[in-house]
């Protein structure tokens, strides 16, 4: 049974890259569109005349 080499040992497997993926590309999706989200739900609370913070 042979060992592990030390040169691979701490990098990543063969064929990742360790950059950014398209599992982060979704996330930064995600977060703008819950940023979207949020604030069209306060544009549209302020047509009822309602306030931050009060």
């Amino acid at each position: 049974m042979s060992t592990r080499s030390s040169k691979s040992k701490g990098k990543a497997a063969a064929g990742e890259s360790g950059g950014p993926n398209v599992y982060v590309g979704l996330l930064f999706v995600s977060l703008t569109a819950l940023i979207f989200g949020i604030a069209f739900l306060v544009m549209e609370l302020r047509s009822y005349n309602w306030e931050l913070g009060g």
